[in-house]
């Protein structure tokens, strides 16, 4: 049998390893590595021998990258500025050899030198700077803007501690820090240089000679430049992440005398700005550091984006360069979601304030240049700021608001007059005994197009909650579909299927992904249904053999790999998942002589610290784990798995591995999923609700090639109305009644038997998401999937149909959308000339 190493140079989509290519990289990597081990040690560690690598790879980027920057300086561009609190980039090594096609070629080096590559990789700490959906899809833009060869940034802040690592300590979720940057990252570049003053606190002093924010408290904004590669094209963009540093003379003004010491010792406050990722997602948590975070990441990116569109060749030609006439031409701001809302007040505070241009001429320019995404449809995810705080922490931005949403309310009532109500619902500052800011309002006020995450069902686009605001303006609302990048989840991934796919039609699909309808001519060729089989069972053996190692659990690799990765909410039904898997369990005790299809079914997921209903629903897959995977009258026929510490590098070995992904929340509460798409391009089928974009997942491959079941939106709406009552489905279903009261005896945790009260009591009497309602349907519609994984042949033709028809969900279609649609730019096919090339 052939080594790891040796099958991996037969794959030809990881470039090709030329001899020059290979001596280069082992020259250059012995150079890193001798230079290390010189400044340090003469025994070379794992950990030397990856930063020697990742070393030899930034070198290759960096020619790229200025000349990249150059080439922006020369033809000025519109750039694009992606403003995100979140990005979710995982590791840098493998991608970047990837976009550069040097990936056979450090293979070849490496080994060589008698090392494995992949041992190597594994070395790398993840970048957590995000906590799911929102995060990764910030980072899967990234990488496609860069391939479409658009002049666009990403800014964000540089926590020092991302999203907890998860411990399972007795079956329950244990956070522990993520401190990635301990032995340093290789990937970014501090700029000094660029460092900026933000500004907090302080009052506000309207004088004959404009408005004046003083007596402020100052925090500098450090920034890190990380280079984003695009594929094979020579162009290389940033991500430009903040740090917060105190300013050298933080506390030791006049005031503080006395005490130097402590003064020096207070530079942390300012500096825990930047210190830690709130770990909460889809959940507003009002606190004044995370709106601190907020305003920090704007105010350090708007002063950079004007400094770069001042000092353009085109700000040049102005002589006093205060004309900002043009500054929607040449710069387009995207708000992921409501966090980076403050970019609007901000904008124009310093257009009226500071740059002097008049109010209603700043505010057309704010508009023309800000376009917001809405990411969520679940209430307790708005951001809903108290008014007080912003008093506090940003009083001139809090008068611009008023001064916004005044301008707001006086256009909605000479439209409506007399609708007193409408005003109220449309306000930006919510009435009540707490008054807050709605940051929503807000960002629809401010911004040209908004757009929802996926198509949706109903013609009123996002959610009713922009119902109003749709009537004002039904121009400024679109769907753009999301979508994710093929060269991390498909080429980087699972190089196994991009070979066998890149033999049958070429390479293309790489940048083009719905070149993959080309595959609908294979469906029925039996050496490509052969190999698209033998690919899935060799990702399975490996991931069979990686948790073996990792975690000591030994699974059968022919069973059904039955999986739901996603973040740990009651909207995402993981219970929905536990009781089919306790009705299975029972299914087997009741008749263990009778044949079942084979499953392991694999759970994981984070759970935000202070979510004790998602943490208990942790408790319970395990504890079930506990007693299905220990049961001699089960054997290897039913396995459930809780995959510890979900993050996007295991994302990256399990989702090849998956035969069933499972996308079962409530109709009408997931705004898009991405993870779904993951699963659909790299060969597992979906079983889902018709919900976010499993509704254009089967549209695309036709429903008949998902496992769609249960409510829809439609009846979701028709059960709210009516009531939902859990207990008569309860009485109704017996095999649902036998489950719950399971969970509720202590069937599944004998030594706390009342473990699980607060769950039980959550379903029957106030289950928002409607968990029963759908598990009639849900169980019959898994039978359905038992019936086809016995049929192997069908079974990986209905994957080779779902493969072929996931060409839609490249996140370089939807920033081609973005592009042309919202920020007025066109993608470019040119490719930059390398460095070692003249330029033009």
């Amino acid at each position: 049998p052939l080594t790891d190493q040796e099958r991996r140079k037969q794959i030809s989509v990881r470039g090709i390893a030329g001899l020059g290519d290979v001596a280069e990289v082992r020259k250059s990597f012995n150079r890193h590595l001798h230079f290390t081990l010189v400044k340090d040690r003469n025994v070379a560690t794992p950990r030397d021998y990856y930063f020697a690598l990742a070393h030899t790879v930034r070198d290759h980027l960096v020619g790229r990258w200025i000349r990249t920057q150059q080439h922006y300086y020369e033809r000025d561009p519109k750039r694009i500025y992606y403003l995100s609190l979140e990005f979710y980039m995982g590791r840098t090594l493998q991608n970047t050899m990837v976009n550069l096609g040097l990936q056979n070629a450090c293979d070849e080096a490496i080994y060589q030198l008698g090392l494995d590559l992949e041992e190597l990789e594994e070395i790398e700490e993840d970048a957590g700077l995000g906590n799911g959906g929102l995060g990764r899809l910030a980072a899967c833009f990234l990488d496609s803007m860069a391939t479409l060869g658009l002049a666009a940034y990403g800014y964000g802040i540089r926590y020092e501690f991302g999203i907890f690592n998860q411990k399972i300590v007795d079956g329950w979720q244990v956070e522990e820090a993520d401190d990635w940057l301990r032995y340093g990252n290789p990937w970014e570049k501090a700029r000094p240089e660029y460092m900026l003053p933000v500004h907090f606190y302080g009052r506000v002093c309207h004088t004959p000679e404009g408005v004046k924010w003083i007596d402020t408290q100052v925090v500098l904004a450090m920034p890190y430049d990380t280079p984003v590669p695009g594929y094979k094209n020579n162009t290389v963009n940033t991500m430009r992440l903040w740090s917060a540093k105190a300013p050298n003379d933080f506390n030791l003004q006049e005031f503080n005398v006395g005490d130097y010491i402590e003064a020096v010792l207070d530079r942390n406050l300012a500096e825990n700005i930047s210190r830690v990722l709130y770990p909460n997602d889809n959940f507003f948590e009002g606190k004044e550091l995370r709106l601190k975070q907020e305003y920090f990441v704007v105010a350090a990116t708007l002063q950079d984006i004007i400094r770069r569109f001042k000092s353009s060749k085109f700000g040049c030609r102005d002589p006093v360069r205060t004309c900002f006439e043009t500054f929607p031409d040449k710069v387009a701001i995207q708000l992921n979601d409501t966090h980076p809302a403050l970019s609007i007040p901000e904008l124009m505070r310093i257009l009226v304030d500071v740059e002097k241009v008049e109010w209603d001429k700043a505010w057309e320019i704010t508009k023309r240049t800000c376009a917001y995404t809405n990411h969520t449809v679940l209430p307790e995810a708005l951001e809903r700021w108290p008014v007080s705080m912003f008093e506090k922490l940003l009083p001139r931005h809090l008068e611009i608001i008023y001064a916004l949403n005044q301008m707001h309310l006086d256009r909605v009532a000479a439209l409506y007059p007399g609708d007193v109500d409408r005003l109220r619902r449309m306000s930006v500052i919510e009435e009540g005994p707490c008054k807050r800011i709605n940051m929503a309002h807000l960002c629809v006020i401010g911004s040209h197009p908004a757009n929802g995450r996926a198509r949706s069902p109903s013609p009123t686009p996002c959610c009713s909650r922009f119902k109003d605001f749709y009537e004002l303006e039904p121009e400024k609302f679109q769907n753009k579909t999301n979508g994710i990048t093929p060269r991390r989840w498909l080429l980087l991934c699972n190089p196994g299927l991009a070979d066998v796919i890149a033999e049958k039609i070429g390479e293309g699909f790489i940048t083009d992904l719905s070149q993959l309808r080309k595959l609908l001519d294979f469906i029925n060729n039996e050496t490509f249904i052969r190999d698209v089989a033998k690919v899935k069972q060799e990702n399975k053996l490996k991931f069979a053999a990686y948790l073996e190692e990792q975690y000591k659990v030994k699974i059968n690799p022919s069973s059904m790999f039955d999986v739901q990765v996603k973040r740990i909410h009651e909207y995402k039904r993981q219970l929905l998942n536990c009781l089919h898997a306790i009705t299975l369990y029972n299914r087997i005790r009741s008749d263990p002589s009778k044949s079942f299809v084979p499953r392991t079914i694999m759970i994981g997921g984070k759970a935000a610290p202070g979510y004790h209903m998602a943490k208990m629903i942790i408790k319970l897959i395990t504890s079930i784990g506990e007693v299905i995977n220990n049961d001699p009258y089960v054997g290897d026929r039913l396995k459930v798995i809780f995959l510890e510490n979900y993050r996007v590098s295991l994302a990256e070995k399990v989702i090849p591995a998956a035969d069933l992904s499972q996308q079962i929340s409530t109709a009408g509460t997931e705004a898009s999923g991405t993870g779904n798409m993951k699963f659909m391009v790299n060969g597992a089928l979906t079983i889902g609700t018709m919900d976010g974009a499993n509704v254009e997942m089967a549209e695309e491959a036709g429903e008949e090639n998902l496992f769609i079941f249960g409510m829809r939106v439609e009846d979701v709406e028709a059960l709210d109305r009516q009531g939902y009552n859990a207990q008569e489905y309860y009485q109704r279903l017996p095999e649902l009644r036998q489950a719950v009261d399971q969970i509720s005896s202590g069937f599944f945790c004998p030594r706390d038997p009342g473990c699980f009260k607060d769950i039980v009591n959550m379903l029957m009497h106030h289950d928002r998401f409607k968990v029963f309602a759908d598990y009639e349907a849900y169980i019959k519609c898994q039978g359905q999937v038992d019936q086809l994984f016995m049929d192997p042949r069908e079974w990986t033709k209905k994957v080779i149909r779902n493969i072929a028809c996931s060409g839609k969900f490249s996140s370089d279609r939807t920033i081609t959308e973005y592009a042309r649609e919202i920020w007025g730019v066109e993608p470019s096919a040119t490719k930059i000339p390398p460095p070692n090339l003249p330029r033009d």
